[in-house]
């Protein structure tokens, strides 16, 4: 049937609406956003960038349309800013949609999927989500590898999140395996006696105090000191972090027990073992590298306040341990006092655990096997009193043997805590709860045995 010269017009400029809606969008058009964008997310203004970069996606994807790769990056620079604003969940949206779309037009191996993948694993990581913060960063990590190398240097941004996913998981193994890697990829990239390689020491250091290889640690401290002195000279103010690391290595490693088997001599050990105030040993060269620290930060203007207080309050860790409260408390305050002037008494203003022996059957220090044990807990409420003691220690709940309860009990009674200041000054800190894993050998292994 012939259509009435009305209906053709109308199909006619139906037609003409829809090619100036296709045509509505220029690449110029983008490119005037995207630096507008730019210039706002440079400037760290982020609530002003996120409705122009949530307009570059609109704008993106009415010229491309819906699935088409040119959206990858746009949406990646959205989840960026959501991700900037700590809207860890749209963030994931984002990169969970550009990730999508490069999957299905281009493939798992394309450079492309480098930055959302980072990305989603980090919003991940943000929000606790560790399972699947891992998967994304062990995604891009190898991405990375087979593109670059393996030991290029960008993939160290991606490496720090998956460590910490792994550790968070108590992949112990992967997290080893992970923390050598980033330290092999940075003497790669950097040269063993680089300046730059005192972060990456410092944080395997970091690690290996969380394993109880405080020796180990030490002589990773030992190196990055020798090699801030290289390059500032003796006195040098990049010396700190080393300075505390290896006092911190001697504190750890007084509080629970020497590393069992270490790998080389201590290049600061000392025969020298004075008496503290309760009659506990403490190795001098641990508070001797604090008050170097301290020294160093003193000689170079102007002083950082922050990094001030942190040694201060490292110091001060030092004597709460070896028992010396009121010399801890002394020390505490005047920390308060640099850390306030930098706006940083954050660390300060809830108690830190600082000594803390687990019973044997913990599941940190039992000696069964995950396959021969079976899990039970013990959940305790105290008071952390001004001076670092634990008051009023009661037991809350558990569904262990009234014997291993005891023990948790009596763990706790003997712990040491950093205690909380305010207004620069230590007070008690009630209703603090510590809740203990603890295995016991499972009935069919039992049985079996």
């Amino acid at each position: 049937m012939r259509k009435a010269p009305f209906q053709w017009f109308a199909a006619l400029l139906g037609a003409w609406a829809s090619t100036l809606a296709f045509a509505a969008v220029t690449d110029a058009d983008r490119q005037q956003a995207y630096k507008e964008f730019r210039a706002l997310f440079d400037a760290r203004k982020y609530a002003e960038a996120l409705p122009i970069a949530e307009k570059l996606v609109a704008m993106t994807e009415e010229q491309y349309g819906a699935d088409d790769r040119a959206l990858a990056n746009p949406l990646a620079n959205l989840g960026t800013v959501h991700y900037r604003m700590k809207d860890y969940a749209a963030a994931e949206r984002d990169y969970e949609r550009s990730v999508s779309i490069l999957e299905k037009t281009t493939g798992a191996a394309d450079r492309q999927l480098l930055r959302p993948l980072h990305g989603l694993g980090a919003a991940h990581f943000a929000e606790k989500e560790y399972v699947d913060a891992s998967v994304a960063l062990k995604r891009a990590i190898d991405l990375s590898r087979n593109l670059d190398g393996l030991f290029n240097v960008e993939q160290l941004q991606i490496l720090d999140p998956l460590i910490s996913s792994y550790i968070a998981l108590d992949l112990t193994q992967d997290a080893e395996k992970e923390q050598q890697y980033a330290l092999r990829v940075a003497e790669t990239a950097y040269g063993r006696s680089d300046a730059r390689m005192l972060k990456p020491l410092d944080r395997y250091g970091r690690w290996l105090e969380q394993i109880g290889r405080y020796t180990t640690a030490r002589l990773l401290y030992a190196r990055a000191l020798t090699i801030a002195e290289q390059a500032g000279g003796r006195g040098t103010v990049l010396a700190v972090e080393p300075l505390q690391g290896i006092a911190r290595s001697y504190r750890l490693e007084f509080v629970n027990g020497a590393e069992e088997m270490p790998n080389s001599p201590d290049p600061f050990g000392s025969n020298e073992m004075p008496i503290t105030a309760d009659g506990q040993r403490m190795n001098p060269d641990g508070e001797r590298a604090l008050r170097l620290a301290l020294s160093a930060i003193d000689k170079t203007p102007p002083v950082d306040h922050k990094k001030r207080g942190e040694t201060l309050v490292e110091l001060g860790d030092w004597y709460t341990s070896a028992g010396a409260l009121a010399k801890g408390q002394d020390v505490y305050r005047e920390a308060w006092k640099d850390l306030a002037q930098s706006d940083a008494t954050e660390m300060l203003m809830a108690p830190r655990l600082l000594a803390y022996r687990p019973p044997p059957s913990s599941a940190r220090r039992s000696r069964l096997s995950p396959d021969e044990a079976e899990e039970r807990y013990c959940e305790v409420r105290y008071t952390v009193t001004r001076d670092g003691r634990t008051d009023r220690v009661e037991l809350v709940s558990s569904d262990a043997a009234e014997s291993m309860q005891k023990s948790v009990l009596s763990s706790v009674k003997k712990a040491r805590y950093a205690p909380r200041m305010e207004n620069g000054e230590p007070v008690d800190t009630p209703n603090v709860v510590l809740r203990e894993r603890l295995l016991i050998k499972s009935k069919q292994s039992a049985k079996t045995s």
